[in-house]
């Protein structure tokens, strides 16, 4: 596989606003745009969209190198992103237009999601069957220009969207075990010794559970003997920045060079190990551990 080589994956997983972003984050993506597909109209206008009548859906189309970021991948991301039991629409948005569907591009794509969606229906996370298609890519148009990376262009608007469209709350829960939601969505604190990364030692890095925001260095990291996983760092606040997610507490009690101590929930956290970082899009941090740093 060639590293320059530049492969398309397409998903359909209702408001295309709420899709471009978790893919343009990926190490690996190229690109992401919003638009029409698996419609019979050419050409279509967000309006004529919006009726329902044109059998278009709103979705993504993603330009990735596979030698960095692999399909299978962005599937994984799709799949955090909707409600894939819902037939009808995503959550405040009905209709067809809304629906979910990945449209594979060649033979690999279409079993790897045909293979990934099985793989879900057996996970028993959801108690509803899985609604979403699976089919072959047909033409794609992209939307109107205002469309585009709309949560760059109006950050504030798009983030009460996906919080007044019901869809935020849902991921959150979806993706959060109990405690996880207790800590980063309402300020619990998990018991000290009695967690998961208390005394981890692997190298990796450390990214926000709800969002995958990255956080911290295993490099940073040290036995404070409180029980909680504690770094050094240079920050002002703990509660991520992307998903406002609750982390831990901050104490002015430790050495140079900050002289602070970070206590992190582990719930908070999912670690990446160093040998996974290229293949969960992370690999800009490889060089963290290169030579002996």
């Amino acid at each position: 596989m060639e590293a320059d080589e530049t492969a398309h994956a397409t998903f359909a997983g209702g408001c295309f606003w709420c899709m471009v972003q978790p893919f343009a984050t990926l190490d690996g993506v190229r690109g992401v745009v919003a638009g029409y597909t698996g419609g019979h109209a050419e050409n279509p206008t967000y309006e004529q969209v919006c009726t329902g009548k044109t059998g278009h859906c709103e979705a993504v189309q993603v330009a990735y190198a596979p030698a960095v970021v692999p399909y299978r991948r962005l599937l994984d991301v799709f799949w955090d992103q909707v409600d894939p039991t819902d037939p009808s629409g995503q959550f405040a948005d009905r209709g067809s237009q809304y629906r979910t569907a990945i449209f594979y591009h060649d033979e690999d794509q279409r079993k790897a999601a045909e293979e990934s969606k099985a793989a879900l229906e057996r996970s028993g996370r959801f108690k509803k069957p899985v609604a979403t298609q699976i089919l072959p890519a047909s033409a794609f148009y992209p939307a109107e220009e205002y469309h585009q990376d709309y949560h760059k262009k109006n950050p504030e608007r798009y983030e009460r969207y996906r919080v007044g469209s019901g869809r935020e709350a849902y991921l959150r829960k979806q993706r959060l075990t109990r405690e996880q939601y207790r800590v980063t969505q309402e300020n619990a604190t998990e018991p000290p010794f009695r967690n998961e990364y208390w005394d981890n030692k692997r190298p990796g890095i450390y990214v926000d559970v709800v969002s995958g925001e990255p956080l911290f260095s295993s490099l940073d990291k040290f036995d404070s003997g409180c029980g909680w996983p504690s770094f050094f760092m240079v920050r002002t606040e703990v509660r991520s920045w992307h998903a406002d997610s609750h982390l831990g507490h901050v104490f002015d009690d430790r050495p140079k060079p900050t002289g602070l101590r970070y206590c992190i929930n582990s719930v908070a956290l999912r670690f990446i190990p160093v040998e996974d970082l290229k293949e969960e899009g992370y690999s800009q941090y490889l060089a963290l551990f290169r030579d002996g740093q």
